[in-house]
């Protein structure tokens, strides 16, 4: 994966997965499937790693284990979920998941960056002609570029540390530390919580309906997630379940990884046989609520970049009246 994805990569993956979702729902073999896509991709840049797709798979591997090969081509998120569907024997269904997943994540990252174009030229004209009547009275170049540079610097570094930070490819004990930070984050702690929920709903119902056993799929399924706070609860119930005898509703209730309506609407399902709905309602209702809350997080950045720019310009004018009566006051000293 690339280091800064573009909604235009986004929605070229999203519609890599649609292509492949929907001629596997048309009854062709995921092999001719891949072929096919191979020679009409949607991006040339796909030929590459679905051709080695293609050679693992002519060489006797599984799809899971021929994803793997491909050098980080896919995030683990879809690796994980793809394993899920081809366990269930679902792969078109968790193809239109990750379709959809990917276009709408596109769409969000337009509408953000289109909210965000001209708040970010605001700041930035502040930023660099606030000092500029002081370098054309003083002529201090290094003052203004120490100024402007001052501000403008450490910004990107953190801009780009974020981006860093974010990359899938980190390991586990990291991506636990950033979702432990990110939930302190007004909106996108929320967001990333009920998109793992969404994830683990659509990957469990893929599973439990193929026949995969209950133990198994929900291991599946919260690895899917990506949520590694998710993963680790799941990985303590397999004891509980196998040898203790409890149900997963039952331990729902006691894990504090799952909303209370979780795990309610969960138990609703188990007891009257329609669990399988009961999920397909959870994916709906999480990914409902991710989406609604990236939007407003999307429609809340430009104003606190508008309000920093405001900050920093009255700033700026309070120094000026201070330094400027100050100087006053020295000469009638």
């Amino acid at each position: 994966m690339a280091l800064v994805v573009t909604p235009k990569q986004l929605s070229l993956r999203g519609e890599l997965y649609h292509q492949l979702g929907a001629m596997l729902a048309a009854g062709l073999p995921l092999i001719n499937t891949l072929e096919s896509l191979h020679k009409n991709p949607p991006a040339r840049s796909f030929r590459k790693p679905v051709a080695q797709l293609l050679a693992r798979l002519d060489a006797g591997s599984t799809f899971t284990e021929a994803m793997l090969g491909t050098a980080g081509w896919l995030p683990s998120f879809d690796v994980a979920l793809l394993e899920a569907g081809e366990q269930s024997g679902r792969l078109d269904a968790c193809f239109k998941l990750l379709s959809g997943y990917y276009q709408e994540r596109a769409q969000l990252a337009r509408m953000a960056i289109a909210q965000l174009r001209y708040p970010l030229f605001v700041f930035h004209f502040a930023v660099l002609i606030t000092p500029v009547p002081v370098l054309v009275r003083t002529g201090d170049l290094a003052g203004y570029l120490t100024q402007t540079i001052g501000i403008l610097g450490p910004l990107y570094a953190l801009a780009f540390l974020l981006v860093l930070a974010c990359q899938g490819r980190h390991g586990e004990t990291w991506r636990a530390f950033l979702e432990k930070v990110f939930r302190l984050v007004p909106f996108l702690g929320s967001a990333r919580r009920h998109l793992a929920l969404a994830r683990l709903s659509a990957a469990l119902e893929a599973l439990l309906n193929a026949g995969v056993s209950i133990v198994n799929a929900w291991e599946l399924a919260a690895v899917a997630s990506g949520s590694p706070a998710l993963r680790r609860a799941v990985s303590t119930w397999r004891p509980r379940i196998e040898e203790g005898g409890q149900p997963p509703s039952e331990i729902l209730s006691e894990s504090a990884e799952f909303p209370e309506m979780f795990a309610n609407l969960y138990h609703t399902g188990e007891i009257t046989g329609r669990l399988d709905d009961t999920l397909r309602r959870l994916h709906r209702y999480y990914q409902d609520e991710a989406s609604r809350t990236l939007q407003l997080l999307a429609e809340w950045s430009p104003r606190l970049l508008y309000f920093a720019v405001v900050v920093m310009v009255a700033i700026q004018v309070v120094s000026f009246w201070t330094n400027y009566y100050e100087g006053i006051m020295n000469a009638f000293d």
